[in-house]
This record gives C-alpha cells, sequence and structure tokens, in this order.
C-alpha cells in the first residue's frame, strides 16, 4: 500500500502559535528574494554582468527545488519540529557565509545552498494543517499563507532599503542572526508531534511518481504553479534593471519599495481562503490566472509609467496569491498521509518555473530589454490559461 502511516493525536494549534508559524514562514522565505533588489550591486561588487546575477537567482531557486524534493517529504515519516529545526541551523549558517564569500563562484555554491535549506515554509505548512481541527484548517492555511507571501514581498522592502544605505553584505548578516532567533523560539514553543510510519525515506521517494500519476488535480495545480510563479519572477528579476535604466534612473531602494504595493494586498490570503470555500478554490486560481495575464498587458503598454507599474504590480501579485493559496489549499484537501508529498511535488514544481524563469528574464532584459521580458512574462501566462481552461473542459473521470 502506498500510504502505510499513522499519526498520534493532535495537540491542537494555538492562535499566537499560528500567527507565529505565518511570521517564520515570511522571514524564511524571503532569503529566496533578497538578492533581487541587490542584483545590479551584485554584479558590480563581483565585476560580472548583470545575467550573471540572473544565474544566481536560477541556481538559488533550482537549490530550493531541490531542497523540496530531498527533505520535505521527510514530514510524512519524521516529526517535523526536529527537521524545521536542523534546516533553520543551517540556513542561518550559509546566510552569514553570503555576506563573506570572496568569489563569484563561491557565491553560487553558497547561495544554492541558501536555496537548499530554505523550505522551512514548506515544511510549516503542513505541520500547520496536521495540528489544526478539520473545521479550522483552511483558515489556518490561509493565515499561514498570508505570512508566507507577505514575506515574498517585503523581503525586497527590506534589502533594497538596506542596500541604499548599507553594503549589500549586511541584508545577509542579518538574515542569518534572524534564523538564530527564530531557532530558539521555535524551540521553545512549537509543539512536537510524533509521526508512526512504516515507509522507509527510499520507499516514500520512489511513492512521489505514483502520486503525480494517480493525482490529476495534483498534477494540474503543479503545471499551473510553475508558469504562474515563472511570470511572477520574470518581472521582479527584470524589475532592478528597468528602474536603473534611463527611463527611471533609479536604485534598489525604490525597487524595494515597490514590493510595499503588492504587500498591501497579502493579507487578503485568508480571504482568498474564504471565497475558495464559497466558490471552489479551482474558480479562484481561474481568477488568479486572468489577474496575472492582465497585470502584464499593464506592463506591455504602460510599464515606462510610474503608476502603470503600480498598478501592474498590485495585479500581478494578487494574481500569484490567488493562484497559490487555492492550489495549496485543493493539495492540502488530498489525505493527511501524503501532505508533505503533495506539498513536495507542487512547490517542486512552482520553484522550477522561478528559478527558469528568473534566468531568462534577465536574458530577455540583455538582449530584447523591457519589451522582451513583457513578451515572455506574457507567453507564461497564455499557457497558465491554456493549461486551467484544458483542466476545466476535461471530462470527468469517474471510478
Amino acid at each position: 500500500m502506498l500510504n502505510k502511516f499513522q499519526q498520534t493525536d493532535k495537540p491542537g494549534l494555538k492562535n499566537w502559535q499560528l500567527i507565529l508559524m505565518a511570521v517564520i514562514c515570511g522571514v524564511t522565505v524571503a532569503n529566496l528574494y533578497y538578492i533581487q533588489p541587490l542584483e545590479a550591486q551584485l554584479a558590480a561588487t563581483f565585476t560580472v554582468p548583470e545575467s550573471a546575477i540572473g544565474i544566481i537567482v536560477m541556481v538559488t531557486q533550482l537549490g530550493y527545488a531541490l531542497g523540496l524534493l530531498l527533505f520535505v517529504p521527510l514530514g510524512d515519516i519524521a516529526e517535523r519540529k526536529r527537521i524545521i529545526m536542523l534546516m533553520l541551523a543551517l540556513v542561518s549558517l550559509f546566510l552569514v557565509l553570503v555576506a563573506i564569500v570572496p568569489t563569484y563562484i563561491s557565491l553560487i555554491i553558497v547561495m544554492f545552498a541558501v536555496g537548499l535549506t530554505t523550505i522551512i515554509p514548506q515544511l510549516i505548512l503542513p505541520y500547520a494543517a496536521q495540528l489544526s481541527s478539520p473545521e479550522k484548517q483552511g483558515e489556518n492555511i490561509g493565515i499561514v499563507m498570508s505570512g508566507l507571501l507577505i514575506g515574498i514581498l517585503l523581503s525586497r522592502t527590506f534589502s533594497g532599503l538596506l542596500g541604499d544605505l548599507f553594503p549589500w553584505q549586511i541584508v545577509y548578516l542579518l538574515a542569518g542572526l534572524i534564523g538564530v532567533l527564530l531557532f530558539i523560539l521555535i524551540a521553545l514553543f512549537f509543539p512536537r508531534v510524533e509521526v508512526k510510519a512504516e515507509l522507509s525515506y527510499l520507499e516514500l521517494l520512489r511513492s512521489i511518481p505514483a502520486l503525480i500519476k494517480e493525482e490529476s488535480l495534483l498534477r494540474e495545480a503543479a503545471l499551473n504553479g510553475f508558469f504562474m510563479f515563472g511570470s511572477f519572477n520574470i518581472f521582479w528579476t527584470s524589475l532592478i534593471f528597468l528602474l536603473k535604466s534611463p527611463v527611471y534612473n533609479l536604485g534598489s531602494k525604490e525597487a524595494g519599495l515597490f514590493g510595499l504595493a503588492g504587500a498591501a494586498g497579502a493579507g487578503a490570503a485568508p480571504l482568498i481562503g474564504k471565497l475558495g470555500d464559497r466558490k471552489s478554490p479551482t474558480f479562484v486560481v481561474g481568477i488568479g490566472v486572468l489577474l496575472s495575464t492582465f497585470a502584464y498587458l499593464i506592463f506591455s503598454f504602460l510599464g515606462f509609467k510610474i503608476w502603470g507599474l503600480i498598478i501592474g504590480v498590485i495585479l500581478l501579485d494578487l494574481g500569484n496569491q490567488f493562484g497559490q493559496v487555492s492550489n495549496q489549499a485543493r493539495i492540502q484537501l488530498l489525505g493527511d498521509q501524503s501532505r508533505s508529498r503533495n506539498t513536495t511535488i507542487f512547490m517542486f514544481s512552482y520553484f522550477i518555473g522561478g528559478a527558469a524563469a528568473s534566468f531568462l528574464g534577465t536574458l530577455c532584459w540583455q538582449y530584447f530589454g523591457w519589451f522582451g521580458v513583457c513578451l515572455l512574462g506574457l507567453t507564461f501566462q497564455i499557457i497558465a490559461v491554456i493549461i486551467h481552461t484544458y483542466y476545466q473542459l476535461k471530462p470527468v473521470q469517474l471510478d
């Protein structure tokens, strides 16, 4: 049998613990995005072209995808608190190393390690679902997801503002110190939930292809996440180069402030979850696809006007929230026995799309400028529209 799993009784989840989980998700996921407003500074520090920094963004997210594949499934057979603490200790160390590495090659290696161990949010999401009562599960996932989304958006503000005032290395030193503080909080306040499982680690990994084959909804969510997060990263990876161009003559501080425009709507995640309960998560994913597509139309025609960029950012970030929150809600409903593996499959595809798009976005900027970036983003969104439409028109298979 695929899922040979038993879990002990749930100890329950207090509101302050839920809020702490949301904060930890936001702070840790930020590790992946600090670099985006700092790309021009890193290119100058290591005397490499801007496209070379795009490679670092890609490598970081590829490391994250590999971490999802190797470590997140452990939550289905091992105690999640222990895994979370181990990953947090490792990523704190690697963040400090980022600030002191001497060469471009060593930076690539350490940033890959940062990505590999910044999987804490994807361990916490199924952990929160595991600790939640059934009637509160969707709402709790929405609250934790709001912390995750705010972290993604405000990470750019944090690093952009600090990067404007201090050397970029300060951003990563502070992130490492914050990681140590979070480690202490988790050790003191998170409950342990022992899990009894008959699956070995290798059996766990071998079961992943079977889950992909069996779950049509999981395949749909993974493909949707690949292209939606891809288009999201195309914009955010390329934004700093547009702002530094003669069109705007702005810097990392302004690039970071754009995160505030999107963060203003990040608290909508619990409301998005409730809308999914009232209508359906699939319906809400469709709204997200349309919002993100419309954002790229605005970037294409109004990207050289600051107010056009701001409107586009709000729509793009809302579209990504609608998609991610609703897709996460869908896959968490597929079963308690495979929560972590379902999260692995979805987020692995999600960040592979983000990694590829980060590299392609900087490449398009270098060779084709802003309109090349917009065309690439629209291409990703059109594919997302096609995938969503296909799965809605596909006949339902009845057992």
